[in-house]
């Protein structure tokens, strides 16, 4: 009987046979029981349009990696490498795939916000997988971690998640985007970025939100590691 290979070893194979630099993606979506209704299906709907939408694209189909967070409850990783998006270890051996073989998660709402917990696991995926393109001589554009929430962190020490975002942002490690949905605390989103102010999302526009944040990573996945590259205009937020 065939053994079947580790995640690691999986890793390997990827990137020897697709050695395209990579741009890392942790989304870090809120599933909390405020976001149940409405809120939860256009959320899901707007996962569909940024699959379809990057899968478009030859090269970002390549080259971008997504990570799924969700968090209600409890923090917890996605599995997106297979339709359902069941809860996985949050490792980056597995956690991130390719473009070509992403499914977008089912989301469901319920549970308290524990947006630090989430931020922290985010942040050890983006680390981890930085190292594993080192190990595997793959260049790489900074990361992204893109935080969607409509409260405010139910968990005690959220600040030092918060800390520790802006420091790895001080290195140049990340790059850190946050969305408010009207009910979210604005004032604490500001606390995990030094770079750039939160945004408040209009209404319920998540399918604008997700196309911008589709051209956005395409237009980086065209360009060179390192290379400061130009963004479209944001016309589904405003400023807090």
């Amino acid at each position: 009987m065939e053994e079947t290979p580790e995640y690691g070893a999986l890793d390997a194979v990827e990137f020897a046979e697709n050695p395209e630099p990579r741009c890392a993606v942790v989304l870090l979506l809120d599933t909390s029981g405020s976001m149940q209704g409405r809120r939860i299906a256009e959320l899901n709907q707007g996962l569909r349009v940024l699959d379809a939408a990057l899968k478009a694209d030859p090269l970002a189909a390549l080259r971008v990696e997504l990570a799924v967070i969700a968090f209600g409850g409890h923090a917890r990783a996605l599995d997106v490498r297979t339709p359902g998006g069941g809860e996985i270890a949050a490792d980056a051996d597995t956690a991130f795939v390719t473009l070509d073989a992403f499914h977008p998660p089912e989301l469901h709402a319920s549970g308290e916000t524990p947006l630090g917990d989430a931020v922290r696991q985010g942040l050890a995926l983006v680390r981890g997988r930085k190292a594993l393109y080192r190990a595997n001589g793959i260049d790489y554009f900074r990361p992204w971690m893109f935080l969607i929430t409509d409260g405010h962190p139910t968990d005690r020490d959220w600040e030092s998640a918060a800390a520790d975002v802006q420091a790895e942002e001080g290195r140049r490690g990340v790059s850190f985007y946050a969305v408010g949905v009207e009910g979210a605390d604005l004032q604490k989103l500001a606390r995990f970025s030094a770079e750039r102010a939160p945004l408040k999302l209009k209404g319920l526009a998540f399918g604008d939100l997700f196309q911008w944040l589709s051209q956005s990573l395409a237009a980086v996945s065209q360009s060179r590691p390192g290379d400061q590259t130009p963004l479209p205009p944001v016309g589904w937020g405003t400023a807090g």
